[in-house]
Order: C-alpha cells, then sequence, then structure tokens
C-alpha cells in the first residue's frame, strides 16, 4: 500500500481560512458504510443520527496558546517556537521556526523578560529541548505571551482566539485542536443528552504528528508520532458496560479514536490508562472499538485520511471526497464535518 494511494487534488479555495459564524452551521456528510448512501446535511442535524442509548465520545484535550515569538539572547535574533510536549516538569519539545540558529545551550527570550528558554537537547527536523525559567505559574505565563498554534494552510488572521478550541476544552496540552469537536455547541450538547445520548471524555494531547507530513512511499514503513493520553476508571467501566449491552460508540474524532482503539487492543477491554499510544490505523485494520465517527475532511496522504479509509474503505471515503468536493465542501481544520455510520 502506498502512500501515493491516498492522494487526491484539492482546489485551494475549499481549504477553510476560517471558521463559520455559528458552530453548528457547518455542513454535515453523513456516509453510510453498509449501503454507500451520501447525505448533505448540517451539522445541527447530527442529532437525528444518534440514537437513545448511543455513547458519544470526545477528547477534552485543550489547546495551549503554544506558538512563542522570542530573541536569541546573544545575538538578537528572532525565534519561533511551537511547545509539543512537556517531557518532566518545565522541560519542553519544542518544534523551532530558525532551527539552525538554535545550539545547545542557547537561551531564548519571550516578552518582557517573563519566560526564558534554554536549550538542553538538540534534535533532527527542527526539534529541539528546552529548560523553561519563569516566574509564577507556566500557563498562565503562556496565555500571555503565546498564540493559538494553526496549522500553516491556514493563512488568514484568527480574531477569536477561543474558535480553535472545543467549547468543552478541559484538560491543557494539546499542540493543535481536536477538530472533530470544533463543531458542537452547549446547545446541541444539551439536546443530545435530553434525547438519551450519553456523553463521555477521554483526553488525548495533539502533538508533533499533526505537524510532520508522511515522508515514505510505503504505507508499512511509516512510524507513527507518540502521544498522551487519559482514560479514567469511571470511563472505563462505563464503556465496557456499554459493550456488553450493544450500545453504539461514537468517537468524535481521529484523536479520541485512536485513544479507544489504542486501549482496548492493548488491553482487550476498556481500561484505566494514563500512557502514550503510537497506534497507526490503516486499511485492513479492524475495528475493536468504535461503531460511527464524526470527523472533518483531511489532507490528502494524511494518517487521518488513512484512518478513515480504514473505517469505511478506501473506495467509499474517496467517492465521498469527490462529492465534497463537487459540492465545495470547506476541508481541514476549520472545515465541515462528515459523519460515517
Amino acid at each position: 500500500m502506498k502512500i501515493s494511494d491516498f492522494d487526491f487534488d484539492l482546489p485551494e479555495e475549499l481549504i477553510a481560512q476560517h471558521p463559520v459564524e455559528k458552530r453548528d452551521t457547518s455542513r454535515l456528510l453523513v456516509l453510510d458504510r453498509a449501503t454507500g448512501k451520501i447525505e448533505d446535511k448540517h451539522f445541527y442535524d447530527i442529532i437525528d443520527y444518534l440514537n437513545p442509548g448511543d455513547i458519544l465520545v470526545r477528547n477534552n484535550s485543550k489547546v495551549l496558546p503554544a506558538r512563542l515569538f522570542g530573541l536569541k539572547e546573544a545575538t538578537g535574533g528572532h525565534v519561533e517556537v511551537l511547545l509539543l510536549t512537556e517531557l518532566e516538569k518545565d522541560t519542553w519539545e519544542c518544534l523551532v521556526g530558525n532551527a539552525k540558529i538554535v545550539k545547545l545551550d542557547t537561551e531564548i527570550t519571550f516578552g518582557d523578560g517573563s519566560l526564558k528558554a534554554v536549550c538542553v537537547a538538540v534534535k533532527d527536523e527542527g526539534i529541539r529541548i528546552f529548560k523553561m525559567v519563569y516566574q509564577g505559574v507556566f500557563l498562565e505565563v503562556i496565555e500571555q505571551l503565546g498564540t493559538m498554534p494553526l496549522p500553516p494552510y491556514i493563512k488568514e488572521r484568527l480574531e477569536d482566539q477561543s474558535r480553535y478550541q472545543t467549547v468543552y476544552a478541559k484538560e491543557p496540552g494539546s499542540a493543535a485542536a481536536p477538530t472533530a469537536g470544533l463543531h458542537f455547541t452547549p446547545e446541541i450538547n444539551e439536546k443530545l443528552k435530553a434525547k438519551g445520548i450519553e456523553i463521555l471524555d477521554v483526553t488525548l494531547h495533539v502533538g508533533l504528528g499533526t505537524f510532520r507530513p508522511v515522508k515514505v512511499d510505503n504505507v508499512d514503513d511509516h512510524k507513527m508520532h507518540s502521544e498522551f493520553y487519559i482514560m479514567t476508571p469511571a470511563v472505563a467501566d462505563r464503556l465496557n458496560e456499554a459493550k456488553a449491552n450493544g450500545q453504539r460508540i461514537i468517537s468524535v474524532g481521529t484523536t479520541s479514536t485512536r485513544v479507544l482503539e489504542s486501549n482496548i487492543a492493548k488491553y482487550g477491554k476498556f481500561t484505566p490508562a494514563n500512557e502514550a499510544t503510537d497506534i497507526f490505523i490503516f486499511p485492513g485494520y479492524q475495528f475493536k472499538a468504535i461503531d460511527s465517527l464524526i470527523t472533518n475532511f483531511h489532507l490528502p496522504k494524511s494518517t487521518l485520511l488513512m484512518l478513515i479509509s480504514a473505517l469505511a474503505s478506501k473506495e467509499l471515503i474517496f467517492k465521498a471526497y469527490n462529492h465534497a468536493i463537487e459540492q465545495k465542501y470547506r476541508f481541514f481544520s476549520f472545515g465541515d464535518s462528515m459523519f460515517i455510520i
């Protein structure tokens, strides 16, 4: 299986540059795996496709304002730093924009000097490890200094930073938004609960893989990035009950899917965990956890496109994507949504 098998031509004007005015008015493509039927709806119609007793699992990770602009103390050179993962207390793996000028022991100052980063390790592909020096609470410091780490294909300025955050975001730690959740509103969530749909939260902190293209020709050769996730005992117990009762488990996004599939594949049933996963899901994978998936429209040749192709078949996904392009759906992070049932 080749990476090129997952390529497609996307008109640039279909790459969404900003969110729609109201989250749940984005369009919704409904794809039925059993029949191949495609329906064009809006996201607020999602309620019509969920049934009492369904379990909706979402990722409550909160995006950090992780993009920081600083000055190299020795030369005054400009350096852009993207926080990726906290490896240990105040030690961060970061992606550096002007990495060639950042060597071991390089010191970078941000803002008025309230935050300083000292390079303690140099890695390949622009990755550096920094020890952070600051006063007070780190999250409060970067709230003051940082901006949202929008993907490079979004060229427009985001006026309202909260729009790159789900309304239920709770646990800080992501370097990118779990974008399938951006369509939900408090009103939609209340209507779902009123209909008898149970909502459960897991946490997966989106990391480096979001910013890394697949660089190998053969899918089997790709090394999947590792991301940290949490499944609580209460959520694991409830999911096991749902499986035993034959209730439908619907994942909100590929990040939630990776948590659920990784956990059940490792332990045989849903089990409390606080660990990393590097699960790579592509066609041929047999899903053990989820029955349906709410997702966005993904980049060509991406691992996310491979994941949904494993769920619904590559042929059916590309049929749906061709339809979406013809109907001028909006693609990627701020784009429209898809429900695979």
